[in-house]
């Protein structure tokens, strides 16, 4: 059997059982996937020797933890610890657990999330024995990962004169070297830069003429230069990691306040998606990385959310729940649409060993052999 339903917030235990497998056992101190999509945010495990069939009812569930609170976080593992965070009643907090499913320590960082989809929206990044966390209100901690010891926390709205968009704050915080960068959006800081161990300003961009959205940034190099993207409300931008230069931008409005995906990017392409007919755009950068170019554009590469994959040259991702559910397999190069297989549906996607492990809306864990030519459950 490929398909195995189980409850939403039991779902982390058979996703660690998942990514501890990809990790091997024989160094669980090793970060075997420190932030929101893994490392490089690929979202693609490069572990090998995986089932590459499950049994009749699914993998055998190991362990479960259901204390996770109320929220949307994924995990991040590390340490030798799994992080995730939860709203527990007025608070929001921030867990470690040990790979046995115990927990190690809880500890608050700010206001839970009382708005529209209640509940924390982001995972821990790992990085160098902390763990960093934005909040839906926009409060941001650093703690240290051994203990939850908190180090330091920042309001990014009070501090870049900023405000949350309808949904709060939902992006994954990104590291590179001493810096920690996210994108407040704010008046006084629009993409930011903090030293990550003090929480003070390294650098702020005000020059982006644009406001938060939803999207968790990804740091790629080109033209020689470290670069973060990211989605802001009506467009994706690159600004340079070291100065917080913007180097260029390009129009992508949603339809209904709705950029969220991560950009894709390989070879001086970045592909952007959005919701509710928001569609998917590649555009490709000069060799400077100053100035787009569009290459192609489709209305029915609409992704809410659930994350993309790029493999072989293909992307890999569902439609809205609304319009286009179902996995499309799209040609990076051209846009030329492979297939969309309706049957699976509306889910969230991450990769390892040429398969895709599909989590569908009402909980239900799919095993994907997904090729160019076809996807089979």
């Amino acid at each position: 059997m490929k398909r195995q339903a189980i409850s939403l917030r039991t779902i982390i235990g058979l996703c660690v059982c998942a990514v501890l497998n990809f990790a091997g056992a024989s160094d669980p101190q090793a970060p075997a996937w420190p932030e929101f999509h893994g490392t490089g945010r690929e979202n693609v495990s490069r572990e090998t020797g995986l089932l590459r069939q499950w049994p009749v009812g699914g993998p055998k569930l190991a362990w479960k933890f259901s204390e996770c609170g109320r929220g949307y976080a994924c995990v991040s593992i590390a340490q030798g610890l799994i992080f995730t965070s939860g709203d527990f009643d007025n608070e929001e907090m921030v867990l470690a657990l040990d790979l046995e499913g115990k927990l190690k320590w809880k500890s608050p960082n700010g206001r839970a999330w009382k708005g529209p989809q209640q509940g924390a929206r982001t995972t821990p990044t790992w990085n160098d024995g902390m763990v960093y966390q934005l909040n839906a209100h926009g409060m941001l901690a650093a703690f240290d990962a051994a203990t939850g010891k908190p180090t330091w926390n920042v309001d990014i709205k009070d501090r870049f004169e900023a405000r949350a968009g309808s949904w709060g704050y939902a992006e994954n915080v990104i590291v590179e070297g001493n810096l920690l960068l996210c994108t407040p959006g704010g008046a006084k800081g629009r993409v930011v830069a903090l030293d990550k161990k003090t929480g003070e300003t390294a650098w702020a961009n005000t020059e982006i003429p644009d406001r938060a959205a939803y999207g968790s940034p990804i740091i790629v190099t080109h033209g020689g230069v470290r670069m973060l993207i990211n989605f802001m409300h009506e467009l994706v931008v690159g600004v340079d990691v070291a100065t917080g230069r913007l180097m260029w931008s390009h129009k992508h409005e949603s339809t209904c306040d709705q950029n969220v995906t991560s950009p894709v990017y390989s070879d001086g392409g970045v592909f952007v998606t959005s919701g509710h007919r928001g569609g998917g755009r590649k555009i490709q950068l000069d060799a400077a990385g100053r100035t787009t170019k569009e290459m192609w554009f489709s209305r029915d590469y609409d992704n809410c959310h659930g994350g993309v994959i790029l493999h072989d040259g293909h992307l890999y991702f569902c439609g809205c729940r609304l319009y286009n559910k179902g996995l499309f397999c799209t040609d990076f190069a051209t846009g030329n649409r492979r297939y969309k297989a309706e049957e699976i549906g509306k889910v969230s996607v991450t990769s390892a060993e040429g398969f895709l492990y599909c989590l569908g809306n009402e909980g239900e864990m799919m095993l994907v052999k997904a090729t160019p030519e076809k996807a089979e459950i």
